[in-house]
C-alpha cells in the first residue's frame, strides 16, 4: 500500500527581484493567478491534502477557489522560505503519519508537467527515496569576480540544475531541516537540508519549461509556455 501524499507549497516570500509592490504569485495568466494554476498543477496528483504557508498580511489567499476545498490547509509563514516549510511540516506533522510523502512546490512554479510530476512520485515510492525534479546545465558557466570580470570557466561535468517539486518522508525532511537550521547551514532548497543530513536524494529529469518565476519577463515566458501545454 503506497503512503498517502501531501504538497507543501511555501508562498509567505515577498519576491522583491519580481517587484517592490506586487507578489509574483497573485499575477494573473489566463484569468487565473499564479498560485492557481500551480495549485492545479498538484491537484493532478492524487494529493490527501496541500498546506499553504503564507503570510499573516496577505488578504488574497483565502479568496482564491482553491482555499475552499477541502484539502486545502493554511498555516504561517515564516522569515525564509526555509521557515515557511518547517512551518507547514509541523503543521502537517499534527494530523498526518511521518512516513507519509511531501513534495514541496514553489508556488511561483505554474508549468510542472503532470509526467513529470508522476515520475517523481514514483520515483520516491519505487526507490524508496527522497527525490527531486532538475535538469541537466547546459550553458557554459563562468565564476565573476568583483567589477564583473571572468575569473574562470566552471565545468559543467555532472551539474543539474534542481527544480520543485522535491518530495521526502514528512519525518524524514522534518527532521532533516530542524538539524540543518541547528547546525546554522545555510538551506536553500529541501534537498541541501536532506543532503547535510545524508539522506539519499534522487535525481528524476525535469524539463527546461517548469521555470520558476523570478523576475518579471519570467512572467511572459511563463504565459508562452502554459498557452504552449494547453
Amino acid at each position: 500500500m503506497n503512503p498517502k501524499l501531501w504538497a507543501v507549497i511555501p508562498a509567505a516570500g515577498s519576491g522583491r527581484r519580481f517587484s517592490q509592490t506586487e507578489l509574483k504569485q497573485y499575477q494573473i495568466i489566463q484569468g487565473q493567478t499564479v498560485l492557481q494554476h500551480t495549485v492545479a498543477r498538484l491537484n493532478c496528483l492524487p494529493l490527501s491534502g496541500y498546506v499553504l504557508a503564507s503570510s499573516e498580511n496577505d488578504s488574497i489567499i483565502h479568496t482564491l477557489k482553491f482555499a475552499q476545498s477541502e484539502k486545502a490547509h493554511f498555516c504561517e509563514g515564516g522569515a525564509e522560505r526555509v521557515n515557511s516549510v518547517l512551518n507547514a511540516l509541523q503543521y502537517l506533522s499534527q494530523f498526518a503519519s511521518l512516513d507519509d510523502l511531501v513534495l514541496v512546490h514553489d508556488a511561483a512554479r505554474p508549468c510542472v508537467t503532470q509526467d513529470c510530476l508522476n515520475q517523481l512520485v514514483n520515483a520516491a515510492i519505487q526507490e524508496k527515496s527522497s527525490a527531486i525534479l532538475a535538469i541537466p546545465v547546459r550553458d557554459t558557466l563562468k565564476r565573476v569576480e568583483e567589477q564583473n570580470t571572468i575569473s574562470q570557466t566552471v565545468s559543467r561535468h555532472d551539474l543539474w540544475q534542481a527544480q520543485t517539486p522535491q518530495i521526502a518522508k514528512l519525518g524524514v525532511l522534518k527532521a532533516a531541516i530542524e538539524q540543518a537550521l541547528l547546525s546554522g547551514i545555510n538551506i536553500t532548497d529541501e534537498a541541501s537540508a536532506l543532503e547535510y543530513t545524508g539522506e539519499t536524494v534522487k535525481v528524476v529529469q525535469g524539463r527546461s519549461d517548469n521555470i520558476k518565476i523570478t523576475y518579471a519577463d519570467d512572467l511572459e515566458l511563463a504565459k508562452l509556455i502554459l498557452s504552449s501545454q494547453k
